[in-house]
């Protein structure tokens, strides 16, 4: 062990428990020794950190970027779910309503291959254009979702 990562571990000791406390008021309990570990480990691989000279406040910031990071990553999955979980599959006569059920259930990509695939009958290729993916992508989505469907559909 060098020199600086025994004085970055006397930093992070001294300062861990207040940083994950702080880090508790703004994510959560669930995420906020995450939300620590990798804001310290960002912050004291930074190029920046040999210059810094208040760690607990730069420390600080570095949490609180952090979590402000996570939320607007998970605000912005939780728009993308919804727009997915929202829209209407237009519909099939010949296609029974559970079964319609069933494919809101799956993932937002096994939807997308689902509904490429069977309701506008696309071929493998076609599908893994359309979406920008490999075939074998499209191939494993779309064997997740016969598998998920079937097991939603025998229930």
């Amino acid at each position: 062990m060098n020199v600086g990562s025994r004085e970055n571990a006397a930093i992070y000791e001294a300062h861990a428990q207040v940083l994950v406390r702080f880090a508790t008021g703004l994510v959560g309990p669930s995420d906020a020794a995450d939300v620590v570990a990798s804001s310290v480990l960002r912050a004291m691989t930074s190029k920046s950190w040999p210059q810094v000279t208040d760690h607990k406040a730069y420390l600080y910031r570095a949490v609180a970027n952090e979590a402000r990071s996570q939320y607007r990553s998970t605000m912005r999955r939780r728009a993308r779910e919804q727009r997915v979980a929202s829209r209407e599959l237009v519909y099939q006569p010949d296609v029974r309503p559970e079964v319609l059920e069933a494919v809101s259930e799956l993932s937002p990509r096994q939807r997308e291959v689902v509904v490429l695939t069977y309701w506008e009958d696309l071929n493998e290729t076609a599908v893994a254009d359309r979406l920008g993916v490999s075939p074998g992508s499209v191939r494993r989505h779309l064997g997740r979702a016969r598998q998920r469907l079937r097991s939603l559909l025998d229930e």
